[in-house]
């Protein structure tokens, strides 16, 4: 050991021992919202050569054991109905980090959902299972990207997880 101004200073190789010693920080604990819009609940069975043969409940299962590795909570919901989905954000508020969206058709069409994610103020991540960019003309405009912090499509259900990690890093 060396003396400098009357303190002991340890030997470099002995830094890593005092570090191991020290209290690790705690892991982030978020509250990430996966919010589903309209025919989501028919994932699996409606246009399987679009949108897979996946369940929406077997995404959250992947979503879930996921999510168990990040440290992280998630909250799943699906509505067919606008007016919900829209309460749902503004709910968000003070009680998750972080959206992830799939607006479904209310993509292209809803100054409400659009709307209610400015008013939330909850970063919102889009995501989409086919890529909407390579479909119907109709379907390559979204009215809430502008909103969002970015947007994950075309990725099948990975599309999902890739909306966690993004969410997770969101608040990283």
């Amino acid at each position: 050991m060396k003396k400098c101004f009357g303190r002991i200073l340890a030997k470099p190789q002995n830094l890593l021992d005092l570090r191991s010693r020290l209290p690790q920080p705690v892991a982030l604990q978020m509250n990430i919202l996966f919010l589903n819009g309209p025919n989501l609940n028919l994932l699996g069975q409606r246009e399987p050569e679009i949108y897979g043969s996946t369940t929406l409940s077997d995404i959250e299962t992947q979503v879930r054991k996921r999510a168990k590795v990040l440290k992280t909570d998630v909250t799943f919901r699906q509505s067919n109905q606008e007016g919900e989905l829209v309460s749902w954000i503004q709910e968000a508020k003070g009680n998750f980090d972080v959206i992830v969206l799939n607006a479904a058709a209310y993509t292209h069409t809803s100054i409400a959902l659009r709307d209610a994610i400015v008013a939330a103020g909850v970063p919102t991540i889009e995501i989409h299972l086919s890529n909407i960019h390579a479909r119907e003309e109709f379907r390559h405009r979204s009215v809430i990207a502008s909103v969002c912090r970015g947007q994950i499509a075309g990725f099948g259900a990975n599309s999902y997880i890739l909306g966690l990690e993004a969410a997770y890093n969101v608040k990283v």
